[in-house]
Parts: C-alpha cells; sequence; structure tokens
C-alpha cells in the first residue's frame, strides 16, 4: 500500500439512515473529535485532535443528508496491515457533528 492509498476514506449509511465514517487508522488517540460540514460542496473536516485536521471531499450525498439530521457521527478507523480480506478495527468513537 502506497501512502495516498491511506489517505483513502469510505461512507456506510445503514437502513436507519445513519452515516459512519470508514478511514484509516492514525497515530494517536482520537481526543475531543468533531467533524464540521459543509453541505454546499458536499465537503467536510474531521478533528481527530485539537490538533489534526483530516479534509474529506466528494462525500456522497446520501451520507451528507444523513449527516445533516444527526449530531454524531460514528467514525470507525481501521488497521494499515490486512488480515485476509479484512482490516482491524482500532479506533470507533462518535464524533460531534457540527
Amino acid at each position: 500500500m502506497d501512502a495516498d492509498e491511506f489517505n483513502f476514506f469510505d461512507f456506510v449509511v445503514n437502513e436507519e439512515d445513519e452515516a459512519m465514517l470508514l478511514l484509516y487508522a492514525r497515530d494517536d488517540e482520537p481526543q475531543a473529535p468533531r467533524i464540521e460540514l459543509d453541505i454546499d460542496n458536499r465537503a467536510a473536516v474531521l478533528y481527530r485532535r485539537p490538533d489534526e485536521a483530516i479534509e474529506l471531499e466528494d462525500i456522497p450525498a446520501e451520507a451528507i443528508d444523513s449527516m445533516a439530521d444527526a449530531d454524531k457521527l460514528l467514525v470507525c478507523e481501521l488497521s494499515k496491515e490486512e488480515k485476509g480480506d479484512d482490516s482491524d478495527i482500532v479506533y470507533a468513537y462518535e464524533a460531534d457533528i457540527d
């Protein structure tokens, strides 16, 4: 895997219209996570820690609609080392939606 693949993210929306963000784990544990939405541009900034921001662009409309109606977003950070077709969850947390 090259460095660009570690910047990969994906959104999943379940049948209850709840969005979840999947991305590769960073080195430090999240601290007071929050996400700022830019609904018009289908973008967001995830603040994992007060000094760490991750820009997310081209978010699917279904995920934007789900987050627009929610107070929190479930975030799962996956290990970079795959075991077969699966990755382990390193961090799972809720980020406040601003």
